[in-house]
């Protein structure tokens, strides 16, 4: 499986932002799969955005971006898509989409779980 990440970008503080992950190959159990967002800031650890799992829909949130931040999925286009609002300075990073295409054995939050990741796209946000 390989990821194509897409939609970043520089914006205003306050502005929206979609991210766009497109899952190409086979390999990829829909009944069992999670796809997530991280995002990296410079200096700082890879950090949890959000999660989804594709058989149900069910979503998952990082703290810093809940009620702010939408994750949600495409079955027909195989996407995963991050829908960022009132964005702020603290939400500049580099994100990155990841899968795991077999399903996690733990928590969808760690980067462990997942075993195929996207090249990443650059977000930044001017105050």
């Amino acid at each position: 499986v390989q990821l194509q990440a897409s939609g970043g970008g520089s914006v205003q503080a306050g502005d929206s932002l979609r991210l766009s992950c497109e899952v190409f190959g086979r390999n990829f159990n829909r009944y069992r799969a999670a796809m997530g967002w991280f995002r990296q800031a410079p200096g700082k650890e890879r950090e949890f955005v959000a999660a989804i799992m594709w058989s149900d829909g069910t979503t998952y949130y990082g703290d810093s971006v809940k009620g702010r931040f939408t994750i949600s999925r495409d079955n027909a286009k195989l996407t995963a898509d991050l829908q960022m609002n009132r964005l702020t300075h603290e939400d500049t990073a580099v994100y990155f989409c990841a899968a795991a295409t077999r399903g996690p054995s733990g928590t969808v939050r760690h980067p462990s779980q997942y075993n195929s990741w996207g090249q990443g796209t650059l977000v930044t946000v001017s105050s």
